[in-house]
């Protein structure tokens, strides 16, 4: 447990907004965080991470960075690798857990190789012409980019005749596509904060097709959080072990968040790594902190106790 309040006297800087496809919500969690920060006296200085973004950070002169950024340039090392050569502690994970949890498919062999269940899948890479066969494993199926958030490109093919449209779309925002295998049942999630697993959480969104795509992450009322989660104890300890296991495998630091799939027999299979999960009024971590007993300016504060370079 790092050392209550490290950082008070210090300068702040919030690093938000940014240029990936997640802007609008990066702008929502480093408001959020930035309005806590104040509420506990902290001198912060708001930086969005676009334009001359290093000469933001020189002006504000700041002693430690808390990342708000989702997606790309933020969540997957860049910013990370610029802060440590600039020698400025930041909160969350190091560059190569940043970078290795980016990938859908990295993350998935890493936790695999630790003995954390995961669906088959296959990657597909380059821009050719046409769509490739669908894979061995058949329909139903997902169909992603490998190193994009918040659902963004995210399709599932229930039929052949879907299969080169889910193709054409994630190509919109990633070269690299992962294609898994659909799990059928209930998603959960489940964060870790410096070491400690938090509560489950269940994820059921109430759009007709039970899919839980961006206006469903993002739109307050659209999906329904439930905590405690109503299934079985087993179930349950299994997820917190599995997050255990595959935190420590991708070397996650700070707050991070791992998604799961349920089958109707139980079985858990994980999805991806969050490593810079959101702080939104609908977002996850903060809701299993709070049930867990925490406050949200708690929570943004434990997160920025952590702040360090990669050791």
């Amino acid at each position: 447990m790092p050392e209550r309040g490290r950082f008070r006297g210090k300068t702040v800087g919030v690093f938000l907004g940014g240029e990936s496809s997640e802007r609008e919500v990066s702008l929502r969690t480093g408001g959020a965080a930035v309005s806590a920060l104040r509420r506990m006296g902290y001198d912060v200085r708001e930086i969005d991470i676009r334009g001359d973004w290093l000469a933001a950070i020189r002006e504000a002169k700041v002693d430690v960075a808390f990342i708000a950024l989702h997606g790309r340039f933020g969540e997957d090392g860049c910013i990370q690798g610029a802060l440590e050569l600039a020698r400025v502690p930041y909160t969350g994970s190091g560059v190569a857990a940043s970078a290795l949890s980016m990938s859908k498919a990295l993350a998935k062999r890493v936790a695999a190789a630790a003995g954390v269940p995961v669906a088959p899948d296959v990657l597909i890479e380059g821009d050719a012409p046409a769509a490739p066969a669908p894979p061995g494993f058949g329909f139903p199926l997902v169909v992603k980019p490998d190193r994009e958030g918040s659902t963004v490109g995210v399709s599932i093919v229930r039929a052949p005749e879907g299969w080169e449209a889910a193709i054409e779309e994630a190509r919109k925002f990633d070269s690299r596509i992962l294609v898994e295998a659909y799990v059928p049942g209930r998603e959960i999630t489940v964060g870790i904060l410096n070491g400690r697993v938090l509560p489950a959480i269940e994820i059921v969104p109430k759009s007709g097709s039970g899919f839980y795509d961006y206006r469903s992450k993002y739109t307050a009322g659209q999906t329904e959080y439930v905590i405690p989660v109503p299934m079985d104890r087993d179930i349950l300890m299994r997820a917190a072990e599995f997050t255990k296991r595959g935190a420590l495998a991708l070397q996650l630091r700070g707050a991070a968040r791992l998604d799961y799939r349920v089958d109707p027999a139980g079985n858990l299979f994980f999805l991806e790594a969050n490593t810079i999960p959101g702080m939104t009024e609908t977002s996850l971590l903060p809701k299993a902190a709070k049930f867990d007993g925490m406050t949200f300016d708690d929570l943004v504060e434990e997160i920025l106790d952590d702040a360090g370079l990669t050791k």
